[in-house]
């Protein structure tokens, strides 16, 4: 995909900055100062796997790495993409543009509480979501106020994203997170409570050997009670190196176009 140089002009506002997503020369509008996008946005792309028949759904969006890795990987998909801040919401619909994407994925500025009443009830079959991962009171809070919202709670807490993503699938539908491994059980607990049962659970550590950092949990809406866990990814051996896994997710062995 080619980017002139005129249209990246156009697209991009005062401080900030376009950044590689490492796959099909894809591009993210972002900014120093925000939360951007990491390795557990990559992570949770890969493991939802959504298929193109899916219709799926990205909850608290951000700069929109998630919905548009799905994309990119599944040809065909649609993804509507919910991001309550305005100013980071205009980013990802900007990259969509940037991207070409715009058949493919739709950027909503609204609260995923409630996007259900303009997005239509158990209508989907796929939803996301990489969750604010701090309690408030509970550490540090970032002075910027688009940090803050992304990095913690707020007044949006595990039991929110579970009855969010249920209000949207259909029955049999999944959501996927990635949540903090210690935290884990509030969000299966969250999950129970809104007719979604955990399938799936991935830990994800960041050197094997070493206790998990994340894991990556999917829940079907009215599933049955067994949980599968799969072989847990390691991000890099213990002498450093990157792990085949993460290389596979990554498409570090492809050549890139």
């Amino acid at each position: 995909m080619e980017h002139g140089d005129t249209a990246v002009s156009a697209a991009l506002k005062p401080g900030e900055r376009l950044d590689d997503l490492q796959c099909s020369g894809l591009r993210l509008i972002q900014r120093p100062d925000a939360f951007r996008f990491g390795t557990d946005s990559v992570l949770l792309a890969d493991f939802a796997a959504p298929k193109r028949a899916d219709r799926a759904v990205d909850l608290g969006c951000g700069t929109g790495a998630i919905a548009t890795l799905m994309a990119a990987h599944c040809p065909g998909l649609h993804v509507d993409a919910v991001e309550i801040q305005p100013e980071i919401a205009d980013m990802a619909a900007r990259s969509v543009r940037l991207n070409g994407m715009e058949d493919f994925i739709a950027v909503h500025c609204a609260d995923m509480r409630s996007v259900w009443r303009s997005l239509g009830a158990e209508k989907f079959s796929v939803v996301v979501c990489n969750p604010p991962y701090g309690r408030d009171g509970g550490g540090r809070v970032s002075a910027s106020d688009t940090n803050r919202i992304a990095r913690h709670e707020g007044g949006l807490r595990p039991e929110d994203v579970a009855q969010a993503a249920s209000k949207l699938l259909k029955s049999g539908g999944k959501l996927c997170v990635v949540y903090p491994a210690p935290r884990a059980l509030e969000m299966m607990t969250a999950m129970e409570k809104h007719r979604l049962a955990p399938k799936r659970i991935r830990t994800v550590h960041g050197v094997e050997g070493r206790a998990p950092r994340f894991v990556l949990l999917d829940a079907v809406k009215d599933g049955g009670p067994m949980l599968h866990w799969l072989e847990p990814l390691c991000l890099r051996r213990a002498d450093g190196s990157y792990s085949d896994e993460w290389r596979r997710i990554y498409r570090m062995d492809r050549e890139r176009d």
